[in-house]
């Protein structure tokens, strides 16, 4: 035996998970289920969104019979700071959430140039990449000086370039550039930062790492090929001198060679000295000799 038994739905109870799905730059998706299961009617929910930092506040109203829904809040600002409160229409008990947008990106192609006495750093413009900055907002550089330990804001600009003078011989800085806060410093872009250790070079440290590297490597790749030529020249005038050596001792020999014996006959000092003995002596010519020339 069973029996089937159907629950008073309670249109007090608040939504059921309540959580973010997918947080943009401009947008957030949340998704909630039903206060309970298979809703026989629409319902009728307000999605409330308060804005922390600008203090405002918007409210949506979804109608679905649907047990899980999914919703998408639009127009929101990148970096913003939500509260957002999801209940039925009469005012239920409520679900809420905080939300964090996505802020705008770092600038790109950050660079130092230096000049006689102070530097420029150069990015790209953000409105490149990003639709939702507008270069009036403009841009604002910060500056760490890990020697004393002091982090300076440098000021903003709306160009993308910023000068700065006045840096100390001997201390390592960091500059971080990115998309000018508003509201109190509460919504902010991505930084970009570039390190810079060389004062009087011009070069951030990854640059003057990267320059020494090529400086060695400009003067040890020379180096190395002189001594490989000098090598190679070396190798080949001793193949040379082998070679005359291999070729003088093979004509001495076959100079030397008597086909009747099979073999090479060298003949001593003495011996030469004997057949110098054994030649007559030629004598001068006396002047009352007279010579007949046939």
């Amino acid at each position: 035996d069973y029996v089937v038994v159907k629950m008073i739905p309670d249109n007090r109870l608040p939504p059921r998970h309540l959580h973010s799905v997918h947080t943009g730059k401009t947008f957030a998706v949340i998704k909630w289920e039903s206060p309970y299961d298979s809703p026989d009617q629409d319902m009728l929910y307000a999605v409330a969104v308060k804005d922390l930092v600008r203090k405002t506040d918007k409210i949506y109203k979804v109608k679905t019979r649907n047990s899980t829904v999914e919703y998408t809040i639009k127009k929101l600002e990148p970096g913003g700071k939500y509260h957002v409160v999801v209940q039925l229409g009469n005012m239920s008990k409520e679900s809420s959430l905080k939300i964090n947008t996505v802020p705008l990106s770092a600038p790109d192609a950050l660079k130092i140039i230096t000049e006689n006495d102070h530097i420029l750093l150069f990015w790209k413009s953000l409105a490149l990449k990003e639709s939702n900055f507008n270069e009036s907002r403009g841009y604002e550089i910060h500056m760490v000086d890990s020697l004393m330990n002091i982090t300076a804001y440098l000021g903003n600009t709306t160009e993308n370039f910023f000068k700065v003078s006045n840096l100390k011989i001997g201390h390592n800085y960091s500059f971080t550039v990115q998309a000018r806060c508003l509201y109190s410093g509460q919504m902010c872009g991505e930084p970009a930062t570039l390190l810079y250790d060389e004062l009087g070079t011009g070069e951030d440290s990854s640059v003057a790492r990267t320059g020494r590297s090529t400086d060695v490597a400009a003067i040890v790749v020379p180096v190395l090929f002189l001594l490989l030529v000098t090598l190679g020249i070396g190798f080949v005038l001793l193949y040379m001198r082998h070679r005359r050596l291999q070729n003088s001792f093979t004509a001495f020999a076959n100079s030397h060679y008597s086909s009747r014996l099979g073999s090479a006959i060298f003949s001593s000092g003495d011996d030469l000295g004997d057949e110098d003995d054994e030649a007559p002596m030629i004598t001068g010519f006396s002047d009352d000799v007279p010579m007949v020339i046939a």
